[in-house]
């Protein structure tokens, strides 16, 4: 019989009850990080809580629950804003790449919901924040600190890309090279989500 005070006879608190062990803390932190670099080596792909649980041996409680303690965003926001960011600096860095192709890169099956969550995002629909970019780079020092307008905010600056497993900076296969040549292409499909 348990006694009234909600705790057991041990010094082990009750699941809840605020008390957490040391080396669940850390696991849980070990676990957030890991799923966020998940989320930024895959955001390009259809990718789920689900999908980041299983690829950090996980549940996704878990990963909602490692979010929720150490992140200040939720997995959904943080996998959102990723792919905005993203789109945010393919719009303003490569004109020739029509805006629905920019949200297929960027994670987004339909340009709709793409243009409806960068909306609310910037403030701008994509087309109209391509033509700000363009317009603010064709000014003399165009690639000033200064916003693109009074009401919308820059882009915000890209998340670093994890590192290769030589400690160089990995690059994404779906990322256009202006120097190079290289084609942007569509991101793999049904491949398999791994950790470092």
């Amino acid at each position: 019989m348990r006694p009234r005070g909600g705790r057991r006879s041990g010094t082990q608190p009750l699941v809840g009850s605020g008390g957490v062990q040391d080396d669940t803390l850390a696991a849980r932190r070990r676990l957030y990080l890991l799923s966020r670099v998940v989320v930024a080596r895959n955001f390009r792909r259809r990718l789920t809580l689900a999908q980041v649980a299983a690829a950090v041996s996980s549940s996704p409680r878990q990963v909602q629950r490692a979010y929720a303690q150490f992140g200040e965003l939720s997995f959904h926001e943080d996998l959102r804003g990723r792919r905005l960011a993203a789109a945010a600096q393919l719009l303003a860095e490569q004109p020739a790449i029509p805006v629905a192709t920019v949200a297929r890169l960027v994670g987004y099956s339909q340009p709709a919901h793409f243009a409806a969550a960068f909306r609310r995002r910037f403030g701008l629909a994509p087309a109209l924040f391509r033509a700000r970019a363009r317009a603010h780079r064709a000014q003399p020092g165009g690639r000033a600190r200064e916003p693109l307008s009074a009401t919308a905010p820059t882009a915000p600056t890209a998340t670093p890309s994890p590192l290769a497993a030589d400690g160089s900076p990995a690059r994404s296969p779906t990322r256009a090279s202006r120097t190079s040549g290289e084609s942007v292409s569509a991101p793999a499909r049904r491949t398999r989500i791994s950790v470092p």
